[in-house]
């Protein structure tokens, strides 16, 4: 091409087209033959019904992946258009669409190597394939070499246009060449200004607050034993001890059900369950009100602003009416047309490489909250940007910022998924549990047993990512002092409930009552008030929202927790509460379980869509009194814990001494018959409350008879 000669604009652009639109086909056409679902296993006379849904879902996908492989292609044409410019070559359309095609597989497998290295969670959670096979691949990769690819790309095509544009301008075709340049120029500026920076600090606005601000920040799954100043042996936890030393650490904290959103419920209401009416994590459309107090709506009344921030583990902080003012997280995750929107893996995959950020977000939040797709960093700076438009504003607040750091299947960021794990491990799970990404791998794994997994490299993922968390908390917290609000603003770091990993033959959260799945960790540091440390007595969760009011200087309303301030300021040792928890319900029948334990089809027969227009996935109505009766429950008091398991021939009791077998291996029910009796009375009551007039005859048949003149629990 010669500097005088128009330069071919449109033939340049369509074949970058060209390239996107072959890339797509083929992608589309995989994603077909290899089509999967994310979300629960559902019956196919209910996927039926979406099937038009599922066809236009594909195909919105489909546009956006052509859209993206056009814009990828087209450095590939531009180049090779600066090329013919540079040689004085004749342009070739043909080689034009093949110089686009080869950029979108460049650019797709540089991203595809990034990602491999900084975010492998996003590969896990989406793949088709084998990812030991790139093993040998990943060990070659460093930060340092990725960057040197990249840049060295960028060195190449930038030198190649630079030389087309002065060849031009010398042969005095500036136009030419100041068109030639802009799209390099326009794609560095828009690459600035897409970047995701870490917030500034805003000096907080000047006043006298009457009341103190309320940062919460917790975190999926989040076990208490994993914490260093709670005794755990790996160094996961370094800036949360310094938190928890200037502050009171609640050690034995229970969650009245271990699951995401009737846990939550319960903290933000200080309900229990069968109070509030959450009990599953499948909730229809006409029962997330939830009619009682809770500590969003009480505190906006009093003119707090209230924002929650939250990945793909959060989104029922909006799905029940809790009364946050500002919500900054996803639809309903057990939404039927959400995860069919979510699409099939392959399209899903080349999707994500690129739109895991801002623009994504924004876009198509359906791949932006992926779960199992690591988001903590991103999470952090959102609810970072979040404290500095607040402390412009000067008006209190209440912040709460859930992520899903430590949830399955433990994928975390580099280097934390390296920080603990054996550098020569080479099985299935080297960056994230194994085999959680579609719903028949997870009801099938439900039900294996402890020797289908790599528990050593497990825990290993898990502690790197308690590592995560801890340093995402300690950016928060370091935001928090540099904008000024520190000292009027109090902190609390919690659980939704832990995670059983095979300390008693089985895995997951509210599978187990024995295990420590409800059992979650509660800081609370306000600077005010001189912290306790770590201390031992039991608390609940429901506890959380009275404590809160009473510390702001507010009466809380009716409610089943009680105030934990008294024990905060050391006017009490213990408050002596019970706490009172059941299993949730089982996806599938799970390893341990006694053989004659009441139970219930699979999820697959539990679940239905009541309302085919919302696509909101919901228990059947039939169902809930039998997976109800089939629960098992727990009391905790003191240094007592009592199990009841309800089999078929009876209720099975079983009493745990806390304090000489922490770990719950020897049944001591039967050298104390008299605080098995107690608390048999305490949670008979409870178990009452909690199933309704319409239960009372089954749990008579659960439960022995009451006896008077039994002394009550020590």
């Amino acid at each position: 091409m010669q500097p005088t000669e128009a330069l071919p604009w449109a033939p340049t652009l369509l074949a970058a087209f060209a390239a996107g639109a072959l890339v797509t086909v083929v992608v589309l056409l995989k994603s077909v033959k290899d089509f999967s679902q994310t979300g629960p296993q559902i019956r196919d006379e209910v996927l039926r019904l979406y099937f038009g849904y599922t066809l236009l879902s594909v195909a919105r996908l489909g546009c956006w992946a052509l859209a993206l492989a056009t814009l990828l292609a087209l450095p590939g044409s531009y180049v090779y258009l600066s090329a013919t410019v540079l040689l004085g070559a004749t342009f070739s359309p043909v080689a034009a669409t093949t110089s686009a095609l080869a950029a979108v597989l460049a650019i797709t497998a540089y991203q595809l190597l990034h990602m491999l290295l900084h975010s492998p969670g996003l590969i896990v959670a989406s793949s088709n394939y084998n990812l030991a096979r790139l093993y040998g691949v990943w060990e070659w990769l460093t930060p340092q070499r990725l960057a040197a690819v990249r840049w060295g790309g960028v060195a190449v095509a930038a030198v190649l246009v630079a030389f087309a544009c002065a060849r031009l301008a010398t042969a005095g075709a500036e136009g030419a060449a100041a068109l030639l340049a802009a799209p390099a120029v326009l794609a560095a500026l828009a690459g600035w200004l897409l970047r995701d920076r870490e917030p500034q600090p805003v000096p907080a606005a000047a006043g006298n607050p009457q009341r103190p601000n309320v940062l919460m920040i917790g975190c999926d799954t989040l076990r208490p034993d994993r914490i260093g100043a709670h005794g755990y042996e790996r160094d996961t936890t370094p800036f949360l001890d310094g938190v928890i030393a200037r502050g009171t650490s609640f050690r034995r904290c229970y969650v009245p059900l271990a699951r995401t959103a009737p846990s939550l419920v319960s903290l933000f209401t200080g309900c229990w369950p069968h109070r509030h009416g959450v009990r599953f994590n499948y909730v229809a459309d006409d029962e997330r009100c939830t009619g009682v107090p809770a500590l969003p709506r009480e505190l906006a009344r009093l003119g707090y602003r209230t924002v929650a921030v939250s990945d793909w583990c959060g989104s029922d902080l909006g799905k029940f009416d809790l009364g946050f003012q500002e919500l900054d997280l996803p639809a309903d995750q057990w939404n039927l047309k959400y995860l069919i929107r979510q699409g099939p893996k392959d399209i899903r995959l080349f999707l994500s490489l690129f739109l895991h950020n801002r623009v994504g977000k924004r876009l198509l939040p359906e791949l932006y909250y992926l779960a199992g797709v690591p988001l903590g960093a991103q999470l952090g700076r959102e609810a970072r940007r979040r404290l500095g438009r607040l402390s412009r504003e000067g008006q209190p607040f209440l912040l709460n910022l859930f992520t899903s750091h430590t949830h399955p299947p433990f994928a975390s960021d580099y280097p934390y998924y390296l920080r603990f794990s054996n550098p020569g491990y080479r099985g299935e799970s080297k960056f994230a549990m194994r085999r959680l990404t579609d719903p028949f791998e997870v009801i099938r794994s439900q039900a294996e047993p402890k020797k289908a997994f790599d528990l050593d490299q497990i825990n290993a993922l898990y502690d790197g990512a308690v590592c995560s968390f801890d340093d995402e908390v300690r950016r928060t917290l370091g935001y928090l002092e540099a904008c000024g609000l520190a000292e009027n603003t109090i902190v609390v770091l919690y659980g939704d409930h832990g995670m059983d990993l095979f300390e008693h033959n089985t895995w997951g959260q509210g599978n187990s009552i024995i295990g420590d799945s409800n059992r979650i960790p509660l800081v609370i540091v306000d600077p005010r008030r001189r912290g306790r440390g770590v201390i031992d007595p039991v608390v609940r969760s429901v506890d959380v929202f009275p404590t809160l009011l009473e510390m702001i200087g507010a009466a809380p309303p009716e409610a089943d927790g009680h105030s934990l301030l008294p024990c905060i300021e050391g006017r009490v040792a213990d408050l002596d509460l019970p706490a009172f928890a059941e299993t949730g319900m089982w996806l599938t029948r799970i390893p341990g379980m006694h053989p004659e334990h009441l139970d219930y089809p699979s999820v697959l027969e539990l679940l239905e869509v009541p309302n085919p227009a919302t696509g909101t996935l919901a228990v059947k109505a039939g169902f809930r009194e039998r997976v109800n009766q089939a629960r098992d429950r727990m009391v905790v008091a003191g240094r007592w814990k009592l199990v009841c398991l309800p089999l078929r021939t009876g209720p099975r009791h079983e009493l745990y001494d806390l304090v000489s077998d922490p770990q719950c291996r020897h049944d001591v029910a039967s050298v104390h018959p008299e605080v098995v009796e107690a608390l048999t009375r305490l949670l008979h009551a409870w178990a009452l409350e909690a199933n309704g007039a319409a239960m009372e005859s089954a749990a008579r048949t659960t439960w022995p008879e009451e006896r008077p003149g039994r002394r009550a629990p020590p």
